[in-house]
């Protein structure tokens, strides 16, 4: 019994120590490029990890010498499902009590928008919120201020969420309202921007499902809709 627990032992330790092996080269090769991992952790393909930067998602080999990048795909059932931003969609839900909400009455669907107050196509689709809410799609804000966290706009946004009421505060500047300034608070939108550049967002509105799929740019009610019925 003694012998076998012994055999186990170096077993285990032996895994543990290739573990830690390829970690260390998979940190390796990310630091000569100028990246540094926030987590690695096994991803759905044999012997290739899933590492996540401040840029966003890619995968390695365990060896450190092959690199991929893009979204990744599980076409086991009837309709592709990305499977890669499933750790990204983790951290949003993270964020639920930073985002501005506005609940359909009789919700069938939840979408999370990175919105700018800046950009005429987030007006656009601010302005049919009813009509959204109204076919049962819930709205979740995060700000993401396209400009950068220097420009104004990313000031403004962070008193818009900052402020007691930020759904009005919101619906006013929408409508071209000025920003009423407000002291910082526990919200600290650099945290929701850097989350859309993880999900690779490029522009705004960028619209992100709950399988993490992300739908770049202004689409009608009945256009996301039907997307989300799919």
């Amino acid at each position: 019994m003694n012998k076998i627990a012994f055999c186990l032992s170096l077993l285990l330790t032996a895994f543990a120590t290739n573990a830690f092996a390829d970690e260390s080269a998979i940190n390796k090769s990310l630091s000569k490029m100028g990246l540094k991992a926030e987590s690695i952790t096994p991803s759905q393909l044999s012997d290739i990890s899933t590492i996540l930067t401040e840029q966003g998602i890619i995968y390695m080999s365990n060896d450190g010498k092959y690199l991929l990048q893009g979204p990744l795909y599980d076409i086991s059932g009837n309709t592709p499902k990305n499977v890669s931003n499933q750790i990204l969609v983790k951290k949003l839900d993270a964020l639920k009590n930073q985002m501005i909400i506005y609940k359909a009455p009789k919700e069938k669907h939840v979408v999370t928008v990175f919105t700018d107050i800046t950009c005429g196509y987030c007006r656009k689709l601010h302005e049919n919120m009813q009509e959204y809410n109204d076919m049962g799609i819930t709205v979740r804000y995060l700000a993401y201020p396209r400009h950068g966290l220097q420009h104004q706009s990313a000031k403004d946004m962070q008193s818009i969420w900052c402020s007691a009421t930020p759904n009005k505060s919101l619906n006013a500047v929408f409508k071209g309202e000025k920003v009423s300034p407000v002291k910082e608070c526990k919200i600290d939108i650099a945290k929701q921007y850097q989350l859309g550049l993880q999900f690779g967002v490029q522009g705004t509105p960028a619209i992100v499902l709950n399988d993490g799929s992300v739908i770049s740019g202004y689409l009608p009610s009945k256009d996301l809709l039907a997307i989300l019925e799919k």
